[in-house]
């Protein structure tokens, strides 16, 4: 998309509250869009709104509901995004068998908590990028027929899944085979699909662990091969920005994790 495309052509980042999506909204702000924010955690998702001129929705991502309500309300403001980047998830996370010191037996992780994943992540990922695919297919064609770009947020666990991440890297593995169908899809009304796998970042949770204990943020510094730190949310941003810019991205799955591979634990 060019850079003249992108004034006063809207946006929408859900997550954007924090992390890689307040980071992709800043740039996305700072390159021309119209943003709006979704999240569900209304003060802050207001407050970094108000920082970039942005506007904000609370939004959870789980229930369809809210989500069209959300789509609704941005689009009243600033029109028919051109312009998805899905950052916000919902997910729960245990060994599939695991020791319970309580009974002295083993303890499967329940049906119902892999569901919470596959229904944050995989599903809500569904959800916002087929809801924003319906609004940009009547949108206006720009250069080379494109309508709209969608970004979403798989993780480097699709490909390293460790232990305790049975529900979180099948959900994310399951975004990574969204990518390809629906770029296909969606290419006869010209709107491209693409997917990011980050590794480990500084977001608050990591941010957390590095204040409360850390020798562990110090390892997972280590476990990087080049740079041997943790990704910076505007690194990702700036991934996002090109995924935008260049129109031959498409179906694509892109790791973004300074070459690391997850060991087992």
């Amino acid at each position: 998309m060019k850079a003249a495309d992108m004034q006063d052509a809207a946006a929408i980042v859900t997550g954007g509250a924090s992390g890689l999506g307040n980071a992709s909204a800043r740039a996305l702000a700072a390159a021309g869009f119209k943003v709006a924010i979704f999240d569900v955690n209304g003060e802050a998702g207001a407050a970094k709104a108000a920082e970039i001129g942005g506007t904000f929705h609370q939004v959870d991502i789980t229930s369809e509901e809210s989500v069209l309500a959300g789509f609704e309300a941005a689009r009243a403001v600033n029109g028919q995004e051109r312009i998805l980047v899905h950052c916000a998830q919902v997910s729960k996370n245990a060994k599939s068998i695991r020791f319970d010191k309580a009974t002295g037996g083993y303890k499967r992780f329940p049906t119902e908590d892999f569901a919470v994943a596959t229904y944050g992540i995989l599903v809500a990922s569904y959800r916002i990028a087929s809801i924003a695919a319906l609004g940009m297919a009547s949108a206006e064609p720009l250069e080379d027929g494109e309508r709209g770009c969608i970004v979403l947020t798989s993780s480097a666990a699709a490909q390293d899944g460790q232990v305790g991440q049975i529900a979180y890297g099948s959900a994310k593995s399951g975004v990574n085979g969204l990518v390809l169908p629906m770029a296909r899809d969606l290419m006869d009304i010209g709107i491209r699909v693409n997917a990011i796998m980050p590794g480990i970042f500084s977001t608050p949770p990591m941010l957390g662990v590095r204040d409360k204990v850390p020798e562990i943020f110090a390892n997972l510094e280590k476990s990087v091969p080049f740079p041997k730190r943790l990704g910076k949310p505007d690194e990702f941003a700036s991934l996002v920005m090109e995924l935008v810019r260049n129109g031959y991205f498409n179906g694509q799955v892109i790791r973004l994790d300074g070459a690391i591979r997850m060991p087992p634990r």
